[in-house]
């Protein structure tokens, strides 16, 4: 990534740093299906004393309609684990606000332990979901070891643990 688009990405992400007071990247990679470039994912933590606030932004490289993301979703969700029930219930939540995406569009999901998920598409808010079961659910597609990406997630958590909603102890 060159400066400029990183200057680019960090101004267009000021919701973020709001409210991770301040954020800070942790770790960034790009998802690939069957060779095609899906999106950029990019995860930030907050670099306060509070371990527990992150965010996830995903900027897209194809055109993706919202009920495929929520139907994707569930399908995450269940291959780490999430009872099928569970993860249908979610899916109905977030298809009724996932919009459809072009590239070069953003969608962000930004964690705090008090509120639960806030969902925002080009950075402005669409949509929050509270509670931390659906956090770790949602997260844990790309956080979580049993993820379906697991270079993915090596690049987005570096040498870090994951947040103690996805795993409570770290080695």
């Amino acid at each position: 990534m060159c400066t400029l688009s990183g200057v680019s990405q960090a101004r267009e992400l000021a919701y973020v740093d709001e409210a991770l007071k301040p954020a800070k990247l942790q770790g960034s990679g790009k998802l690939t299906w069957y060779g095609l470039h899906v999106y950029d994912a990019y995860f930030y933590r907050s670099a306060s004393q509070n371990p527990s606030e992150f965010a996830l932004d995903l900027r897209y490289y194809r055109a993706l309609a919202g009920n495929a993301i929520a139907n994707r979703s569930v399908e995450e969700m269940k291959k780490i684990g999430v009872p099928d029930g569970q993860a249908q219930i979610w899916g109905k939540q977030l298809a009724s606000f996932m919009p459809n995406v072009e590239p070069g569009q953003n969608i962000t999901a930004i964690y705090l332990p008090k509120q639960g998920t806030t969902f925002y598409y080009e950075g402005k808010p669409i949509a929050q979901i509270p509670g931390a079961d659906f956090s770790k659910a949602f997260f844990g597609i790309w956080l979580d070891a049993k993820t379906s990406a697991p270079k993915l997630r090596e690049q987005l958590l570096g040498q870090s643990c994951p947040p103690p909603i996805i795993q409570e102890a770290c080695n």
